[in-house]
């Protein structure tokens, strides 16, 4: 009986834990991060398409996150979903037209801007944003 116990103990463990950690972000074109997993919690900010985040807690269909600042907040599962996503960490990052810094720089962003990853070459990433533009940024100034 107390070896059923630790199993069922230890399964269920593995189940709260088997998402810790899960990478996901926004899906939807605007996100509300919310105070708590409710539509009548606080509204603490917003979030854009493609903002990646670590799930931390699962309540209901609420997700408990934390951002590429350490920012922690939940977010509704019907606005989210497991897309490859970056955000920039960096300010003045440049977008260029190719994988590689000789490419000419085709917009350059500030730090907080996501993006969609489409392709990866080496040390570079083609990234698409929400508003269609595209283009690679080096991985460094990503997260």
């Amino acid at each position: 009986m107390w070896s059923l116990v630790c199993f069922l103990f230890m399964a269920t463990m593995f189940c709260q834990v088997a998402w810790a950690g899960e990478r996901l972000c926004v899906t939807s074109k605007i996100a509300n991060v919310r105070s708590g997993p409710g539509t009548n919690h606080e509204t603490l900010w917003k979030m854009e398409t493609f903002h990646p985040f670590i799930v931390i807690e699962k309540k209901g269909g609420w997700y408990r996150f934390k951002d590429f600042e350490g920012d922690v907040g939940w977010v509704h599962k019907s606005i989210v979903g497991k897309i490859r996503s970056v955000i920039t960490v960096k300010d003045n990052c440049n977008v260029r037209s190719g994988p590689g810094p000789k490419n000419a720089v085709v917009f350059t962003v500030e730090k907080g801007v996501p993006f969609k990853v489409l392709q990866k070459k080496g040390n570079w990433l083609r990234v698409e944003h929400g508003d269609g533009d595209r283009g690679w940024i080096y991985k460094t100034l990503v997260w």
